[in-house]
């Protein structure tokens, strides 16, 4: 199956829906699957772990050990939602948690519903935009956001994402 990635439209009808998506403090796979009316699959495109990483991420997440990740989310017809790149800070994750990262088959999301956390709302650099743009292409800083996953021990991972057009349509 081919995949189709488009930007997200810039048309005032998908306004409001831009900011919702970006503003939302939830699941966004959740959103996803609510949108498109059908359980979504995860495309992986990249996973490993890694031992250097950029300064975003020991700025935000500290530690020694991560999890890189650029993943996909898109429909049964192939139309990309949205984009992702993840760093998982290894030492704070549970061994269920990272199995399932390892499958690199369900979508982080519905992971972190099994797990206490809440969302906060970084900058990210152009640094860490472009690991994501250079395995995806169709940079989208309009409809693209950062944050940390964060539990009551600290900070577990830091995503940035980017919705598509097939969210919108």
């Amino acid at each position: 199956m081919s995949i189709d990635r488009q930007l997200f439209p810039s048309d005032p009808a998908c306004a409001g829906l831009r900011r919702l998506l970006l503003a939302h403090d939830g699941s966004t796979t959740r959103l996803c699957e609510a949108v498109a009316l059908q359980p979504i699959r995860v495309l992986l495109h990249e996973q490993k772990r890694i031992t250097k990483a950029p300064e975003d991420i020991l700025k935000h997440l500290g530690g020694s050990h991560w999890l890189s990740r650029v993943s996909s989310l898109y429909t049964s017809e192939g139309k990309v939602m949205m984009d992702n790149l993840s760093f998982t800070r290894l030492d704070k994750v549970p061994n269920w948690f990272l199995r399932k990262l390892d499958e690199g088959q369900v979508p982080i999301g519905l992971m972190l519903q099994q797990i206490f956390v809440r969302r906060k709302p970084i900058e990210t650099s152009q640094t860490l935009q472009n690991l994501l743009w250079s395995q995806v292409g169709l940079p989208d800083p309009d409809t693209s956001r950062g944050y940390l996953i964060v539990t009551p021990e600290g900070p577990l991972m830091l995503i940035f994402e980017v919705f598509r057009e097939a969210i919108c349509g």
